[in-house]
């Protein structure tokens, strides 16, 4: 739901879909940041014959600002190349996969990776790297463990890149939230009441992604080369989004050939913050929002200060919601500040990401903030700094986040003295974190689930 299909457009080119955006200083290493780009939402695993894969005819790219000017410093781009070794079978593998150079694997991926920087130029830093297959099942791919990790490639410049199938590690009760806006433990309290049920339904469990993954040095990321040690210090804040591009004209060509593109690249896709293309911006503006820079965003930033969704609430949850600040007498400058400038420096003791004055939407990490010994899924409005909004991990439950800011929970940072709800501070839709566990290594989202075992995902509790 981060954004899975959240434009008129991108909804029916899935391959560019960008879904979810992760950058957090990597748990096992911490001289190093890990930046995760998902695309290819809500794929169902038993996908044959013609198994999901990356677009090789799709530019993807993670995007780095390092200087407070919201563009982009530092821009890694990713390119695929399909290759089949028998078009004389239908099949996607004609034996079990036990290596990532078994010759029964037919359909296959590979990778490069370069690295663009105002000093550097362009670099190559990896080309035909592999891509893991999909995770079939236990006789097609028996140890899919070790072909993921496998399928893991050093860089030229020292990084580490991953690129191929996970575990959703997003969690939403979406058949909920978009019936007009029912969360499940609330259900009660609503001007439609339904009969309560503490129970959410993971729309997104058992399912699978395609991940791009990175794990940098910090060194590589800040402005001037230096190690983030400093939290108070603003070359210690790097903000984050990807994005996808295709070139400007599709050709078809003879029947059983692959179509033509020419013409220049045009961004189709892009992702910082969760949510904010899926919920902030209105139907008529979410194609054009999609193939802005975040440097231009100001001109969305009424759609920040006055958020539709917490007009709604207390008009959903009239009892229970009452008192939720809206625009106009109540303008949501917590959430424009937070989202789209930053935290500056006064106003959490100790902590800031702020990424200067100009309006954008990225996801901002402060680089010097340790990774939390005791991770708290709220992030940082339950104290935990190191998770959302301070970069985002796998872990953190955006949705709850969302909810509780929406109902006013850090309003007070704006304006002193305001008292939220009483139940802002619950909200959430009932769901947990995915049925399959997050690793503790790179690249951390779950290992994918297999088409032979798939079932209906199971509910999650609160």
């Amino acid at each position: 739901m981060t954004s899975h299909r959240e434009a008129p457009s991108i909804s029916k080119d899935p391959v560019a879909d960008n879904t979810d955006v992760y950058a957090f200083v990597s748990p096992d290493n911490t001289d190093y940041v890990t930046l995760i780009a998902n695309y290819i939402p809500m794929q169902i695993p038993a996908g044959g014959p013609n198994f999901f894969e990356f677009g090789d005819d799709v530019t993807y790219q993670i995007n780095i600002s390092n200087d407070q000017d919201a563009d982009a410093d530092i821009v890694y781009t990713f390119r695929f190349v399909k290759q089949v070794l028998d078009p004389g079978t239908f099949l996607y593998n004609v034996g079990p996969i036990t290596s990532l150079t078994d010759k029964t694997w037919n359909v296959r991926q590979t990778y490069s990776v370069w690295r663009w920087d105002e000093k550097n130029g362009t670099r190559e830093l990896g080309k035909n790297l592999p891509c893991p297959p999909v995770n079939i099942g236990p006789r097609s791919t028996p140890n899919y463990a070790s072909l993921a990790s496998d399928s893991i490639s050093q860089l030229s410049d020292g990084s580490w890149s991953f690129a191929g199938q996970r575990g959703e590690g997003f969690a939403v009760d979406l058949g909920s939230i978009f019936d007009l806006l029912t969360l499940r433990p609330f259900a009660s309290d609503s001007v439609i009441p339904k009969p309560p049920s503490t129970t959410g339904v993971d729309t997104l469990s058992n399912i699978n992604v395609h991940s791009i993954a990175l794990k940098v040095k910090k060194t590589d990321l800040t402005s001037d080369g230096s190690n983030p040690t400093n939290v108070m210090d603003p070359k210690s804040v790097i903000g984050v989004w990807a994005t996808s591009s295709r070139q400007e004209a599709t050709i078809s060509s003879t029947p059983g050939q692959a179509p033509v593109s020419a013409g220049p690249w045009r961004q189709i896709s892009r992702l910082g913050n969760p949510l904010i293309n899926e919920v902030f911006i209105p139907l008529s503006m979410k194609d054009y929002w999609n193939s802005q820079q975040p440097k231009n965003d100001k001109q969305f930033q009424g759609y920040y200060t006055n958020l539709m969704v917490a007009s709604l609430m207390p008009v959903i949850y009239p009892v229970a919601l009452k008192g939720v600040p809206n625009a106009p007498e109540n303008p949501r400058t917590d959430i424009e500040i937070v989202l789209g400038l930053g935290i500056p420096s006064g106003v959490i003791k100790g902590f800031q990401n702020y990424t200067g004055g100009i309006f954008a939407d990225m996801l901002r990490l402060n680089m010097a903030v340790p990774p939390s010994t005791s991770p708290n899924r709220l992030g940082l409005i339950a104290g935990d700094a190191a998770g959302f909004p301070n970069g985002r991990r796998p872990l953190d439950d955006t949705v709850s986040i969302y909810l509780q800011v929406a109902a006013g929970v850090i309003y007070p940072l704006v304006k002193p003295g305001f008292m939220p709800p009483a139940a802002a501070s619950l909200l959430n839709d009932g769901t947990n974190e995915p049925v399959a566990p997050f690793l503790t290594s790179f690249p951390y989202l779950p290992t994918p689930f297999s088409g032979y075992d798939y079932m209906p995902g199971p509910t999650g509790t609160a």
